[in-house]
């Protein structure tokens, strides 16, 4: 049976990509879910996917980065049940652009989803996981958490933070029945490149995407079974692809002149992001 069979999850981000696969095999696996996204059509999409309709699985449109939306979303879970056992924060969003062309409304927009909304996710569930047997925070980062690139400076800021952030938190929980687990997915073939916002109006989105997938080693399905699986067995780190393991390797051999390897390695010149 399952590990996650009979198990409360919450993921947010989970219309679409790495969240939708999450949901996708969690229901199957008979984890009961409660679901959310800013997109209602995307998460509807997902709701209807789910193949074992005797597992509980309730949506909710959220924007991760309101604080109060996502105290209340989590408010709402525990009026319901009382508890929850996992905790997956996954939305997350890109943004392309030089840092002398950031604009601050932009990295900050990135900032509320891609660190505050883990921030929020989590500090929102860690009561309800303290009421559960064994509970699990599993934060979503990126390479880009291991690693920076030329125009992903946003992207790499928000990413180290979660990185350091879901670290500290996981010292914290040191004997306590709380599980903590920082991901770093290599290139997953998402819809993320298309739908990041870009200065760069050279390239439009179907390039973007076009160039992104070429990199991307791994199917949302293959990272969501990683995922579920290093719950299961409690694991600290997950780095996902062979990408993110080559990358992690390469950053540790090579701090300082890891850029140069990796673009000689990996790609012709670093374009795109996770």
């Amino acid at each position: 049976m399952a590990y996650v069979n009979g198990k409360i999850a919450a993921v947010t981000g989970a219309g679409s990509g790495i969240g939708r696969a999450l949901a996708l095999q969690l229901n199957r696996e008979g984890c009961e879910l409660f679901l959310s996204d800013i997109s209602a059509g995307d998460l509807n999409e997902t709701h209807a996917m789910l193949t074992r309709k005797d597992v509980s699985a309730d949506i909710h449109v959220l924007d991760v980065a309101d604080k109060l939306s996502v105290y209340a979303w989590a408010d709402q879970i525990a009026k319901s049940k009382g508890h929850i056992d996992i905790i997956i924060n996954n939305a997350g969003v890109a943004l392309i652009s030089n840092v002398e062309d950031n604009r601050y409304q932009d990295f900050e927009w990135l900032m509320g989803i891609n660190f505050w909304g883990v921030v929020y996710g989590t500090q929102a569930f860690l009561p309800l996981l303290r009421q559960s047997q064994q509970g699990h925070v599993v934060n979503i980062s990126s390479v880009f958490g291991l690693m920076s690139t030329p125009t992903q400076s946003a992207y790499n800021a928000a990413k180290f933070a979660v990185r350091g952030y879901t670290e500290a938190l996981r010292q914290e929980m040191v004997g306590s029945n709380i599980h903590v687990c920082c991901v770093h997915p290599g290139g997953i073939k998402t819809n993320i490149a298309r739908a990041a916002r870009s200065e760069n109006t050279d390239v439009n989105a179907d390039e973007r995407d076009g160039e992104f997938k070429k990199l991307a080693r791994t199917t949302p399905e293959e990272a969501a079974a990683r995922i579920i699986d290093a719950v299961a067995k409690r694991k600290k780190r997950l780095l996902i692809g062979m990408d993110a393991k080559l990358i992690s390797l390469m950053c540790r051999l090579f701090p300082v002149s890891y850029p140069r390897v990796l673009r000689l390695l990996i790609w012709n010149e670093p374009k795109s992001l996770k």
